[in-house]
């Protein structure tokens, strides 16, 4: 006999319960009572055969087992919201202009497009990638209706991600090592090129840029040729890179925040499901390769995959293609 299928409100009220940590928030949240969310849980439990909560304190904190079902019951409830919205003849309907620079683009836009186009079929999507400094200026003059770029204090947008600034150069050359440290880098108006001298000068040490580009493509093929060294988020980084970190003479960076600019939209609801979509999906998405010391496997830097991974650590060696 087949099993009987999970109960999605069961499911629902587990995530809330793991959201909050209280069965009492929870309870306000699904619209229940205490008594009929304790209920749930019980039913649920001996649906899946394991136990899903501990005590810890006065919070309710999820097993092993309970954080296993939170990845399955987010994606079932995610999946059950798609599949709605794809019969729903009220859904949301049109056209938007997103940018983002081709350091995100690559790493970020198939996970962002994919949830959002499954819950809008509807929508469609033109999607300009540029440099942050000109999708701040398409903003503004209206050929935009969302941006997602790094953040600066000064440009107002909303941060959505944190990650490491990183120091990275080629893992089969010294380039790092030589008294005047070859650059590759953005456009002068690049925020990581700013932080990156500064970090050097602050250092007295000698310096001299030989790339400048707004593409992540070139700035790359630049360091994994060895030519130069230069500064990348987590996101972007590549098979072959080396991470350089105090110990070969590097000082440490800010984090790169990534954020969420809206422009003036006719379609303020589009923008709003958009940038949720994008918020959601840049929580989800783990863009951290497995250190080559500790696993041979070679890493899929093309597969999405969910759930947080381990930080790098200065010095680490990424596998080469």
């Amino acid at each position: 006999m087949p099993a009987a299928p999970l109960d999605l409100d069961q499911l629902q009220t587990f995530i809330s319960i793991a959201d909050f940590g209280s069965f009492t928030r929870a309870a306000e949240e699904v619209h229940r009572t205490q008594s009929a969310v304790s209920m749930q849980m019980r039913r649920l439990e001996e649906r899946v055969g394991k136990p899903l909560f501990e005590k810890d304190g006065r919070t309710n904190r999820l097993t092993e087992d309970g954080e296993r079902l939170l990845a399955y019951a987010r994606r079932l409830i995610r999946l059950n919201r798609e599949t709605l919205a794809a019969f729903d003849d009220a859904s949301l309907e049109g056209h938007i202009r997103i940018g983002t620079p081709d350091d995100y683009a690559d790493r970020f836009l198939p996970e962002i497009m994919a949830r959002f186009l499954r819950s809008n079929p509807r929508v469609e999507l033109s999607v300009v990638c540029e440099p942050t400094a000109n999708l701040v200026e398409q903003i503004k003059r209206g050929h935009l209706d969302i941006a997602l770029i790094t953040h600066d204090d000064a440009r107002g947008s909303e941060v959505v991600r944190r990650e490491p600034l990183l120091w990275v150069s080629s893992m089969n050359h010294e380039v790092h090592q030589e008294d005047i440290l070859p650059l590759a880098l953005g456009r002068p108006s690049c925020l990581w090129r700013r932080t990156a001298c500064d970090v050097l000068d602050q250092m007295n040490r000698d310096y001299r840029i030989i790339f400048t580009s707004w593409s992540a493509t070139v700035i790359m093929a630049a360091v994994l040729s060895g030519l130069a060294v230069s500064v990348l988020p987590e996101c972007a980084l590549r098979p072959g890179m080396r991470i350089l970190g105090e110990s070969d003479g590097f000082g440490a960076l800010p984090d790169c925040r990534i954020g969420i600019l809206r422009g003036h939209s006719s379609q303020p609801q589009i923008v709003d499901a958009l940038a949720r979509h994008i918020s959601e999906s840049l929580d989800n998405i783990s863009v951290v390769p497995p250190a080559a010391e500790e696993s041979g496997a070679h890493f899929d830097f093309a597969g999405v995959a969910y759930g947080r991974g381990k930080r790098l650590r200065p010095s680490q060696m990424l596998p080469g293609w």
